[in-house]
């Protein structure tokens, strides 16, 4: 699907709504991406002890709060791109149901609250937070200028979230953990820079100037390396790990991680979808099965043939 940004008129002001606009400018649909700090407390054989899993509850919070005030400065430095794209011109503060002082007030309350929080609950996790926000606030006015880094500052979000869920809990980070959720990190980058891409047609590096440093070719070459290497470091880690069931039952879960890459690559090479893996996850009904399935069976395994 191509869109000509130049006939893509910037909408008109939207009535000013600042309680509904902030609440979707914080974009919560994107809290799922947080699930993954749960992670650390599920595969360290965690699960069933309350005190550790309501830690990881108030964790899971901070991080939704956290990621919301990135997502108003994200919004705040790129609100005149928004107003010219034909899907973000519709974003709160693009479209004018939300000022920009009231985004900034909100985005600066949210961090006042939750940094300290971060560091109540875990003095590691309060400094993995303040990474996170250190990232995230370079990326939406660094990073994402610079080609490949773009895409690597988007996975260290998600592979810090994957840390900051087992630090918060005191349990060791399992390098699994960390190649596993880098490189399937990887792959929806680099799936969100294609969708962007091939949306935007000519008028891609308009909007967003990387963009003129990728093509569709090349990023269909990095998305089969990230898929294969993602495919099998997720196998190796069901018979080798060292916390798993010595009879290599977890190795029933890769046809779901099989399925779920897949279903995604046909996805955004079928239905024109990827640029946004929150909303992929919730509106794909198979994907989203998929998931709880590969879940499910995981903790099955993980708990009943220990």
């Amino acid at each position: 699907m191509h869109i000509d940004l130049e006939r893509a008129e910037i909408p008109t002001t939207a009535r000013h709504a600042p309680v509904r606009g902030l609440f979707r400018a914080a974009r919560p649909k994107q809290w799922s991406k947080n699930v993954l700090l749960f992670f650390g407390l599920i595969f360290a054989l965690k699960l069933t002890h309350p005190r550790l899993l309501a830690i990881s509850v108030a964790a899971f919070v901070i991080f939704c709060a956290v990621s919301s005030a990135i997502y108003l400065i994200n919004d705040l430095a790129d609100v005149e791109k928004d107003r010219r794209h034909p899907i973000k011109r519709n974003r709160p503060l693009a479209s004018g149901q939300i000022t920009a002082t009231e985004a900034t007030v909100a985005a600066m309350v949210l961090l006042a609250a939750t940094i300290p929080l971060a560091f109540s609950l875990n003095w590691k996790f309060g400094i993995l937070v303040v990474t996170y926000i250190a990232l995230q606030t370079g990326y939406s006015f660094a990073l994402k200028h610079l080609v490949l880094l773009d895409v690597f500052a988007l996975a260290a979000g998600f592979v810090i979230r994957a840390a900051a869920g087992a630090v918060v809990i005191d349990v060791p980070i399992s390098p699994w953990l960390y190649v596993c959720t880098i490189l399937g990190s990887l792959f929806l980058g680099l799936s969100k820079r294609r969708h962007e891409l091939i949306l935007l047609a000519d008028g891609a590096a308009e909007h967003r100037r990387i963009l003129q440093e990728y093509t569709p070719a090349l990023l269909d070459q990095l998305i089969v390396i990230v898929t294969s290497s993602t495919v099998m470091a997720y196998s190796l880690y069901t018979f080798s790990a060292e916390n798993l069931p010595r009879n290599h039952a977890m190795m029933a879960t890769i046809p779901f991680v099989l399925y779920g890459t897949f279903r995604y690559l046909y996805l955004i090479h079928l239905k024109d979808a990827g640029g946004s893996p929150e909303e992929v996850l919730l509106r794909d009904r198979p994907l989203l099965i998929n998931i709880a399935l590969w879940l499910s069976t995981a903790v099955a395994i993980l708990y009943l043939f220990r």
